[in-house]
């Protein structure tokens, strides 16, 4: 009588909760209204948006700080070449005891002060040597955008990840609860000798693995948790709130067109292409090392009697200026030779570089593509599963109010029908995970928030 009035009740309790009719696709979990995003209060809990997340790891990522820094060094390594052929202007002096002729280790007469002038008019291998490091300055730009799109890929995949993982939480904690009521009333059948012990280990391993689940789980929420706070600038202590949804734009593209696009956007084949670029300038350089080198110079020096000029000169003359070219024909130059031969291998080198990341990129992206439309065809079957397990679960609680199945069998149901939820997050964050790397892979990333 106690087990019939327990069920009676129970059964009520059901009616009442299945009266509301489930929707036939799975709906996404309520959006938690943006609240204060930019600056909490006493730790209360920050409500973000995917986009918003994204725009707060660009602004605080270390590692874009350090990628902008590379691209400033860049920029100054290539100043330096380009200098040579600006006017550079230098004041000095070579003072110093002389016995003998007066002479520096440079060559130059000893002075009090002297001024300097050079300025570079042709010089073929330097200048090319000037536009290679101009071109890997570049480079280093492209490097700066592949940077963010990096954090972007790991910032949405973790927010998205996050609103999953929680989400799997909550069902798992309504599995335990429908654990805890298959063992409680397992373990008063079996006391009541209707069901084996068994029976009841096999509810008591039911209830133990959901446990576990839980656990493992609230592990990874915390991982994740940790990863976005320093990815968005946050402190240990701040609470994070996700809005799980979809991801904005459209990655199902065709295979050709996205293949056309990174072709044109994808950051690797972009710095192959620069690299290419900044080879030829070299050789290009190189190969112009056998014409003549022009220079401007001029000096001007003030000359001191103690350094013996009136000894070894006919005429002393205190203040010295000279200008001119200083021209240097190559006649033979075993050094021009080889460094032209070793421009040419480079070149070769970055020339198959690029042709194998092009066919590479080609078939990464076509497979990239396909997995995006599996992961789809895989959600929708996850999809009509759940489908059919709400509906299964509506006929299992319309059957247990007629009295046709116990308590029992109704939340082994609703167990089958959280796990197919779990399965079609899953489902859902594989689709997603595939979009993200499709869209980086292709340089479409940076457009999707656009």
């Amino acid at each position: 009588m106690k087990l019939q009035g327990h069920v009676a009740g129970m059964a009520a309790l059901l009616l009442l909760c299945g009266g509301a009719a489930r929707a036939q696709e799975p709906s996404a979990p309520k959006a938690s209204q943006p609240a204060a995003q930019e600056a909490p209060k006493d730790g209360a809990p920050v409500a973000l948006t995917l986009k918003r997340a994204i725009e707060l790891a660009l602004e605080n990522s270390k590692e874009i700080q350090v990628a902008k820094i590379q691209a400033s060094l860049a920029d100054r390594a290539a100043q330096i070449t380009k200098a040579q052929f600006m006017p550079n202007l230098y004041a000095g002096s070579g003072a110093g005891y002389t016995y003998g002729i007066p002479e520096t280790p440079g060559g130059r007469a000893p002075s009090i002060f002297n001024v300097s002038y050079t300025e570079q008019i042709l010089n073929e291998p330097l200048r090319g040597q000037a536009k290679e490091t101009e071109e890997q300055s570049k480079a280093q730009k492209i490097v700066l955008e592949d940077a963010k799109n990096g954090v972007i890929t790991r910032t949405a995949m973790a927010y998205l990840e996050l609103g999953k993982v929680r989400h799997s939480l909550e069902l798992l904690r309504k599995e335990q609860e429908s654990a805890k009521k298959i063992l409680e009333v397992t373990e008063e059948r079996q006391g009541e000798g209707y069901e084996l012990p068994v029976e009841v280990t096999k509810a008591q391993l039911t209830k133990a693995q959901v446990i576990q689940r839980i656990l493992q789980l609230e592990g990874r929420e915390d991982e994740l948790e940790v990863f976005l706070r320093y990815q968005l600038g946050y402190s240990e202590a701040q609470a994070i709130e996700v809005t799980p949804g979809e991801l904005p734009g459209e990655a199902e593209q065709a295979g050709d067109n996205l293949v056309a696009l990174a072709m044109t956007h994808n950051a690797g084949l972009q710095l192959a292409a620069s690299d290419v670029r900044a080879k030829e300038f070299r050789l290009k350089g190189e190969k112009r090392g056998y014409f003549p080198t022009l220079e401007l110079v001029s000096v001007y020096s003030v000359l001191a009697r103690f350094n013996n000029y009136t000894q070894f000169f006919t005429t002393f003359q205190r203040n010295n200026f000279n200008a001119g070219i200083d021209v240097h024909v190559p006649i033979f130059s075993a050094q021009t030779k080889a460094a032209i031969g070793l421009a040419q291998i480079n070149l070769e080198a970055a020339k198959v570089n690029l042709v194998n990341k092009k066919t590479e990129l080609t078939a990464d992206v076509r497979q990239k593509t396909r997995r995006v439309r599996e992961r789809d065809a895989a959600k929708e079957v996850a999809r009509l599963e759940l489908q059919l397990a709400q509906q299964n679960v509506a006929v299992f609680q319309s059957q247990f109010a007629e009295g046709k199945l116990n308590l029992r069998e109704v939340e082994k149901m609703r167990l089958e029908e959280n796990e197919k939820w779990m399965a079609y997050l899953d489902a859902n964050f594989q689709k997603q995970q595939a979009q993200l790397e499709l869209l980086k892979r292709a340089g479409q990333l940076d457009k999707v928030w656009q």
